[in-house]
């Protein structure tokens, strides 16, 4: 909840006509509620402070999406242009992942506000973790808070096997980043930057790295640069310095598990379901292996239990979702 300063200090903005600490305080209020783990109370504060600032015309990053139009000819088949709906709420994430990504979306939301300062918001972020921990979803709901297109690269159209083709199509990305801002999205980025000096290098996966490593060097635009990886190990060193923060991302332990399979099965009654069972058959599986297996119950319990989705047709799904190598 909001403390009594910060009432006070919206009241006295809103008394002498500053919206712009209005809004800020207002912010400041969201950002508490969020630490405090309300994140649906802070998603809608967040949403009207959004609305507000467009009716003030004061943008500050917090702007609706940007109308482009869809990448032509050889960009087209460079990356995949979404409008995300998600939000970082969406995702369920370890406090200290969940704080850390909250502070960059709100860097770029007060952009205005940093640069009066001198500064900028961070603009490059490697996540790591494994496969099904929520990395991909994260650009979305980062690009989605944002208000932002979500440009996903598509590296198999980036990388060529022809002696300075892949640099010439990831020139075409970053000259996208300039004229359209956005979150343009690295997935498995280990692709593109596998250490040098490894067994499997040969002289073209240098030339790609050197060349992204350049152009990341180089990078100057407003646009926000997120990085996935699967395989942190892989990576070659001098790609950790061109990131501004690492974050890492882990299967999600027990308790996680009861958050996602209730969030994502809000229609039905889960009160009977012996959470601690659950919890126990789902070790070893990602939040992307619970999100398909609570979309397996669904379907069964509508088909086949009238619509009762009990603990025992949750805890089938889950099991049917364990690969032999975590049984």
């Amino acid at each position: 909840m909001a403390s009594s300063k910060q009432l006070i200090a919206m009241i006295r903005s809103h008394a002498a006509g500053d919206d712009t600490r209005f809004l800020a305080v207002a912010d400041h209020i969201a950002s508490d509620a969020s630490k405090a783990g309300h994140h649906r109370m802070a998603d809608e504060i967040r949403t009207l402070v959004v609305s507000l600032r467009e009716e003030a015309g004061e943008r500050r990053g917090a702007c609706r999406p940007t109308p482009i139009a869809a990448p032509r000819g050889e960009l087209a088949s460079l990356v995949r242009t979404t409008y995300p709906e998600t939000r970082l709420s969406d995702v369920v994430l370890n406090d200290d992942v969940d704080t850390r990504l909250r502070r960059i979306v709100r860097e770029h939301r007060e952009r205005s506000l940093l640069a009066e300062r001198g500064l900028n918001p961070r603009r490059k972020v490697l996540l790591s973790g494994p496969p099904g921990t929520g990395k991909s979803m994260t650009a979305a709901g980062i690009a989605g808070e944002l208000g932002l297109p979500l440009f996903t690269v598509l590296l198999d159209g980036v990388i060529t096997k022809f002696m300075g083709e892949t640099a010439a199509k990831l020139r075409l990305v970053f000259d996208a980043m300039q004229g359209s801002r956005g979150v343009y999205f690295f997935d498995e980025v280990d692709a593109l930057a596998t250490r040098r000096g490894a067994e499997n290098d040969i002289g073209e996966a240098r030339r790609m790295l050197n060349s992204f490593l350049q152009f990341l060097d180089e990078d100057s635009s407003g646009s926000l640069i997120l990085a996935a990886t699967n395989h942190q190990e892989l990576l070659d060193r001098a790609i950790f310095r061109r990131f501004e923060a690492t974050i890492g991302y882990d299967l999600p332990p027990p308790d996680h598990v009861r958050r996602i399979l209730t969030q994502r099965l809000p229609q039905f009654d889960l009160s009977t379901v012996s959470w601690d069972a659950v919890s126990h058959a789902a070790a070893g599986l990602s939040q992307a292996d619970l999100v398909a297996a609570a979309d397996d119950a669904a379907r069964d319990a509508v088909l086949e239990e009238d619509g009762d989705l009990t603990g025992d047709v949750l805890l089938r799904a889950v099991r049917e979702r364990i690969q032999p190598e975590h049984a």
